[in-house]
C-alpha cells in the first residue's frame, strides 16, 4: 500500500496545552511508532490552543487498518488516556508531498 501521511489539529482544552503536549510525547509517540507509523514533528499554535503533528504509515496493511490496531491494543488501552480529557475538537486531514 503507499504511504499514507496525516496532518492532524488538535483544539486543546484551556489551560492542557502543555500537559497535552507532554503526554503525547512520552506516551503516544512511543506507541505510535512500535506500530510503525513515521513522526514528523510536531507543533504548539498556543494563540489558538492547538496542538498540529504529522505522522505517516506505509506498512502492508494501509493507515486506517494500522490506526485501528494501535486504538486496539492493550498497550493503548493501559495508558489511560482518554482524549476527551484534553480535546476539545480533532481534524485529520491527508496530505501528499510535494517536490
Amino acid at each position: 500500500m503507499p504511504r499514507t501521511t496525516q496532518l492532524r489539529i488538535y483544539t486543546v482544552r484551556e489551560g492542557l496545552l502543555d500537559e497535552w503536549a507532554e503526554k503525547w510525547r512520552t506516551l503516544i509517540v512511543p506507541l505510535r511508532l512500535k506500530f510503525g507509523f513515521e513522526i514528523h514533528g510536531a507543533w504548539l499554535d498556543r494563540e489558538r490552543n492547538q496542538f498540529i503533528w504529522v505522522m505517516s504509515y506505509d506498512g502492508p496493511e494501509g493507515f486506517a487498518e494500522r490506526n485501528k490496531q494501535y486504538w486496539a491494543s492493550p498497550e493503548r488501552e493501559s495508558m489511560n488516556l482518554d482524549p476527551d480529557d484534553y480535546l476539545v475538537e480533532t481534524e485529520a486531514r491527508e496530505v501528499e508531498t510535494i517536490t
